[in-house]
């Protein structure tokens, strides 16, 4: 089988993290307070194994409303016989992306776990449900349909068409194929293989089914209190007049094969309405009206076939009882009326001399032999229409696109044991032995090859093969059951009777099989299920299978095509050929059914019946006893434990348990640095487990008893209450470090929200009029907002309230308000500038004037301008405040005026109006003068003019503005401010901050990946990759940045990347890195006071600029821009070394050529660095420096010039107070490209000692420690000095 999927939660089935880096899952504390299970849901960890255990396991789970159980991953299921409520899309979505062991057993995480499989694993997978009649094959079928189609995805509409079908095949099939018998209601009365093909996207492309024996004998006949095919109770109860009235129908009570066995109606069937289920079924597959209706005219013909009685006469021949119903069988069949009477009456015999043609006679038929005819025609046109239906759903669902996987799902009849066992049940039977024998091969037999494969020291099982009982069922040589049936058929096959005592004396060479014994007319077979007796009268006829030629030529009469279309192959009367037998075709359909099981990866679904009266509080433990017995639950507990009850890849033993062992996990993290084996190993002995408990196989962990694992799965729940306190703690913490942290994000954007929103509407503003107008210089400063209400109007000031009440606007909102100059026009003289209020509202443009009368200043309205009437607005493209509104036709024309702020006031019109407002910008203004007169104004550039606009006579002339491209002034930086550290709250650390005195607390392990997965390289800083620095020789540019390494760096640049090569052996004792306080600092409560040149010890990074140091054993907080790595002091001397070169050697110039470099043999991959290179920045968006400002502080120059050159800009905390200047930087060294110009990175380990290589020899590819190189920074500040020298 495949390998089971990882424990945890997908995203999405075949989604990797980036880089292929998988970890470990984190452990979830919710699994300590799950509702406790009854019994064990998987019985590999019963304490004893026994069929009574077994038996009492699942009687408590069955009567606690638990009916799955695991034996592994076999699913175990015990038929409820009612609705427990537990497939809902609820409960499915819980099963969706699980793995079985997360979520309780079920049938939903048995389609989970096939389709799981197909996806990652590109496999074939079948689901095999098998179990005796009643026991709920078809319903495990049916859900795992259900869960397939709601989880395969895909919206296509070819897709989801064969979805429907797929679900619709269920009731169509069950209608026609599923009938009520003595054990239960719905009971499959054939076998089927579904096959869902799909795509590589794992979506449904097509279907298949595969039809197996259908027991057409109960077309005819059924005991008492059992039925015929529910479809013939559906279409007599549920057909529509049309129908009654051309196939003359009745109720079921009017015909013989329906009424014989007395039970018409079944308590929880409704016959109603699964017909209207299976009219529906029969349009989503694709069915024409045509062709249903020639679907039911077959079932008239059948159900009418049925009540043609036979009367005798007095010579013993049979006769029609009633003409008129042959009459009436004949019309539906299409056929004459005499010759459906004769051939139901008579049969032709010919007879044969020397190979020759005899004499043709037509032989009466008594009344049974007259029946049997009848049946046999009614039989073979069901099952031959059965068999179109399956053949027809086939083409339907046919695939639409190419397939690249199959899930198959099994629902086959069940083992079957009756009073009088026939030919029906000896082919039922020896179908369920094929089954058993692949569940033995794939399931007993793979599972006890496992143990060899991992190596594990166990017992051998033993447990019964049923090969031998297939053999006795099929074989050929010797001959089995099948053979001797064909043989008796072929000897005596003109006598029914004759040929069933033939073959009951071929029978008797099959005594000495142990699993046979033959009992005069019966003879028994010792199955896996038990022992059944068959009853051989009967048997051979039905073995042969085959219509007289008789009705087949009647067949043949019909003017009904489709009933001809039933029956294609007519059988050569000349050919001397055998044709196969009934038992021919269900053992060549059992062997291609095992060859497709075997091409797949199977699960199984074991079902089991708990009584025989369908009840759901009964639990027949007797019964029960048998199944165990038969399926051989124990013998498969006993081989899934073989000496060890619990197994697990070594990965998902680790991502389940880790936390158990201090070694190998932190505060719920995986920090386990060996190999997944050795961590396993190490979680045992941890936990105190005896080494004879368990073992370790190749890829598996191997437990021996459940009491072992149950002690493991309760030290890990306890591991979550043991957590608790700490994690109460550490929530109060939080919480008093998010309320001060929201207290200032509070306090921070009361004091600027709206200063935003000004900004905002500024910002629209100039798009508005960017690249089209002239601005002033004074329009582009940073700290211009647009207030919008200049005059007050909204705050009811007195000017405010007086303009509000002339314009009679109320409550309404007033969006800007200000003042103008409108250019009013005189009769007989030139137009001049006066001064006015406006006044702008959601809904108009109020113009105000203000009079003098008599001494008294009023204000009043002089003009009101909707704004849906205001068309466009007309603009200059100098640098002018005038501007018109173009609006409705009236008498005092549109308004031309001059406004300081115009672009505010455009901007605020243009969003009340949503933009309708078109802006009009030229040289020349268009405006209406009167209400039939137009003018324009001319706009001249005259740089004499100092103002921003005179007007005379249609003319204004302005100066020279900004470019029209003109951008707004970034806004001015604030002053730095001194803001202090959040500290209340803080997750301190034990001899943290808040108690500097007590001894530093261990550091915490890193979490780290999941053991095995392929690490990648580390990438470059993201400024190396997008600094448009020099490019750097191919040797280094091709390289990732390496892993952190140990290193003795001084504060020269960092080393280059390197070529990746298998890593160093990781060195005994590594160094602690020092850093060196740059400047005082004086600490706060939970910070570390600093004095200059002070040396610390990094014990952890925080993103947010600070770093938590220990000094003296005393741990606190420090701003990581103060501190400086301490170059580590030179290693002791390295051996003598190599000779010196020859004077001949040449000495290789630096790439510009000015300056010399130390002799170095030229090598030819090394490389050269350029020593008059410019410097690269290695913090984030830094371009190269070339000796200037920092990038971040050429648009906005620092206030404070003193500020440390490392504090990080745009981080969390404020920068360092002011400080004498800082030292000045060391010459500038020849640095290698996108290595330059920050900070080196923290040393994680010390670098062994190694021997000084040749001055300038290439380096071997890898990190910084790897062994016979020398450090590359110490290297480059050596070539730094002597150039410095030179």
């Amino acid at each position: 089988m495949a390998v089971s999927k990882k424990a945890g939660k997908k995203v999405a089935p075949a989604a990797k993290k980036s880089g292929g880096q998988g970890k470990v899952a984190k452990a979830d504390w919710k699994e300590g307070f799950k509702k406790k299970q009854v019994g064990v849901s998987d019985m590999t960890l019963l304490t004893t194994i026994s069929n009574e255990s077994i038996n009492d396991n699942l009687q408590k789970r069955w009567t606690n409303a638990e009916i799955y159980t695991y034996i592994g991953s076999v699913l175990i299921s015990v038929n409820p016989f009612r609705d427990l409520g537990i497939y809902t899309d609820e409960t499915l979505q819980k099963y969706r992306g699980k793995n079985r062991l997360e979520v309780p057993p079920h049938v939903f995480s048995i389609a989970e776990s096939a389709y799981y499989n197909m996806n990652a694993y590109h496999e074939n997978q079948c689901v095999i449900i098998s179990g005796e009649s009643g026991a709920g094959k078809t319903e495990a079928a049916k859900r795992i349909m259900q869960y397939i189609a709601e989880v395969s995805g895909g919206q296509d509409s070819s897709i989801q068409e064969i979805k429907d079908m797929v679900l619709a095949t269920n009731p169509l099939l069950e209608s026609f194929g599923c009938a009520k018998t003595l054990r239960n209601n719905n009971s499959s009365r054939h076998g089927k293989y579904l096959e869902i093909m799909f795509n590589t996207q794992g979506e449904p492309v097509g279907a298949q089914i595969t039809n197996y024996l259908l027991e057409k004998g109960r077309v005819v006949g059924q005991i008492e209190n059992e039925r015929d095919f529910h479809i013939f109770y559906q279409f007599t109860k549920g057909a529509t007049d049309e129908q009654r009235e051309m196939f003359g129908l009745q109720g079921p009570e009017a015909y013989a094969y329906t009424s014989a066995s007395n039970c018409l109606e079944v308590s929880d069937i409704d016959d109603v309405k699964d017909y209207s289920d299976t009219i529906k079924a029969m349009g989503i597959i694709g069915l024409s009206q045509e062709e249903q209706t020639e679907i039911f005219r077959m079932l008239a013909i059948i159900l009418w076939l049925g009540n043609v009685q036979f009367e005798e006469l007095d010579d013993g021949n049979s006769k029609i009882a009633d003409p008129d119903v042959t009459d009436f069988v004949a019309y539906l069949m299409g056929v004459d009326t005499s010759q459906v009477q004769k051939v139901l009456t008579s049969k032709v015999v010919e007879t044969q001399r020397g190979g020759r043609r005899g004499s043709i006679y037509d032989v009466p038929l008594n009344p049974s032999q007259a029946s049997s005819g009848r049946n046999a025609l009614a039989k073979a046109i069901y099952n031959n229409l059965f068999e179109w239906i399956v053949s027809r759903i086939n083409v339907s669902m046919k695939p639409r696109f190419a397939s690249a996987q199959v899930i198959g799902i099994l629902d086959i009849f069940g083992f079957e044991i009756f009073e009088d066992n026939s030919f029906e049940q000896l082919c039922i039977n020896y179908v369920n032995e094929k089954l058993q024998q692949i569940f033995i091969e794939l399931t007993l037999k793979t599972e006890q090859e496992e143990y060899v494969r991992e190596q594990i020291k166990w017992t051998p099982i033993k447990y019964f093969n049923n090969k031998i009982v297939c053999d006795l069922i099929e074989e050929r040589r010797p001959p089995g059951i099948f053979a001797a049936l064909n043989d008796a058929c072929a000897t005596a096959h003109a006598d029914p009777t004759a040929a069933d005592n033939s073959f009951i004396q071929r029978t008797s060479m099959l005594s000495s099989n142990a699993h046979f014994e033959a009992r005069g007319t019966q003879f028994l077979v010792k199955h896996y299920a038990g022992d059944v007796m068959y009853n051989v009268a009967g048997m051979t006829d039905k073995n042969k299978d085959s219509l007289i030629k008789d009705l087949l030529d009647l067949i043949g009469s019909s003017d009904n095509q489709f009933l001809q279309g039933l029956f294609p192959d007519r059988p050569d009367p000349n050919s001397k050929k055998r044709p196969p037998t009934a038992g021919d075709r269900i053992k060549a359909s059992a062997g291609a059914l095992v060859d497709n099981l075997m091409k797949a990866q199977p699960s199984y679904i074991r079902t089991i019946k708990p009584n025989q009266n369908r009840s759901s509080s009964e639990y027949d433990s007797k019964a029960i006893l048998h199944q165990i017995k038969y399926l051989g639950l124990q013998e498969n507990i006993r081989v899934r434990r073989a000496g060890f009850a619990y197994r697990n890849t070594f990965e998902k033993m680790v991502e389940r348990f880790y936390l158990l062992s201090p070694k190998t996990s932190y505060a719920g993290d995986y920090t386990w640095h060996g190999d997944t084996k050795s961590g396993c190993e190490q979680i045992l002995k941890d936990c105190g487990i005896a080494k004879e408990e368990w073992q370790m196989g190749v890829t598996k962990a191997f437990i021996k008893n459940p009491e072992t694992l149950f002690a493991l799965e309760t030290m890990r729940d306890q591991y979550w209450h043991n957590m608790a306190r700490r994690i109460q703690r550490a929530f109060r913490n939080y919480m008093r470090y998010k309320h001060e942290c929201a207290r200032r994000i509070q306090r921070f954007w009361k004091n600027n929200k709206e200063g935003l929103t000004y900004a905002q509407t500024r910002d629209y503003g100039h798009q508005i009029l960017a690249g089209k107008k002239e601005r002033r210089r004074f329009s582009l400063l940073s700290y211009r907002r647009f207030m919008g209400d200049y005059l007050d109007v909204n705050s009811k000031s007195p000017l405010g309230s007086e303009l509000a009440s002339a314009c009679g606007i109320g409550s309404e909102h007033v969006t800007y308000s200000g003042r103008i100059e409108l250019l009013v026009s005189k009769l007989g003289r030139s137009s001049k500038m006066s001064p006015r209020f406006i006044v702008v509202t959601n809904k108009a443009f109020h113009i105000l004037i203000t009079t003098s009368t008599d001494g008294h200043t009023r204000t009043v309205l002089e003009r009101k301008i909707p704004l849906v009437s205001i068309r466009s607005i007309g603009m200059s493209n100098l640098r002018d405040d005038f501007m018109t509104l173009h609006g409705p036709i009236a008498e005092e024309g549109d308004p031309i005026f001059s406004c300081r702020f115009k672009t505010e006031l455009v901007t605020h019109l243009l969003q009340l109006t949503q933009a309708s407002i078109t802006v009009l910008i030229s040289p020349i203004m268009d405006y209406a003068k009167k209400r039939d007169k137009k003018a324009q104004v001319k706009f001249i550039k005259d740089e004499r003019v100092l103002k921003d606009g005179v007007y005379k006579s249609h003319t204004v002339t302005v100066g020279s503005g900004e470019p029209p491209s003109s951008l707004s002034r970034p806004a001015a930086k604030r002053k730095a401010g001194i803001v202090r550290p959040i500290t209340q709250g803080k997750l301190l650390r034990a001899g943290g901050p808040s108690d500097k005195s007590k001894a530093a607390a261990k550091p915490k392990p890193a979490p780290r990946s999941l053991p095995g997965a392929s690490t990648p390289a580390a990438a470059p800083p993201a400024a190396i990759r997008s600094t448009p620095a020099p490019a750097p020789p191919a040797a280094i540019r091709s390289t990732p940045a390496p892993a952190a390494a140990p290193t003795t760096a001084l504060r020269a640049p960092p080393p280059p990347p390197r070529a990746v090569a298998p890593p160093p052996p990781p060195p005994t004792k590594p160094a602690v890195p020092l850093y060196r306080a740059k400047f005082a600092f004086e600490g706060q409560d939970g910070e570390m006071s600093l004095a200059k040149d002070d040396l610390v010890e990094l014990v952890e990074k925080d993103d947010n600029g600070w770093w938590l140091v220990k000094r003296n054993g005393a741990e606190g907080w420090a701003p990581n821009n103060y501190l400086e790595l301490v170059p580590v002091a030179a290693a002791p001397p390295p051996p003598p070394p190599p000779p010196p070169r020859a004077p001949a050697a040449p000495i290789t110039p630096s790439v510009s050529g000015g300056v010399r470099a130390s002799p170095k043999p030229v090598v030819p991959t090394a490389v050269s660095a350029n020593a008059n290179a410019k410097p690269v920045s290695v913090f984030p968006g830094m371009a190269p420096s070339n000796g200037s400002a920092t990038p971040w502080k050429k648009p906005t120059p620092s206030p404070t010039a003193t500020t440390p050159a490392s504090s990080r800009p745009g981080s969390a905390k404020p920068a360092p107070p002011p400080v004498a200047a800082k030292p000045k930087p060391p010459p500038p060294v020849a640095a290698k490209p996108g290595a330059v110009g920050g900070k080196p990175p923290i040393p994680t380990a010390a670098r062994p000692p190694v021997a000084k290589s040749p001055v300038g020899a290439a380096k071997p590819a890898g990190g910084l420690g790897s062994i016979g190189q020398m450090d590359l920074s110490a290297a480059l500040a050596k070539r730094a000095q002597r150039m410095a020298d030179d």
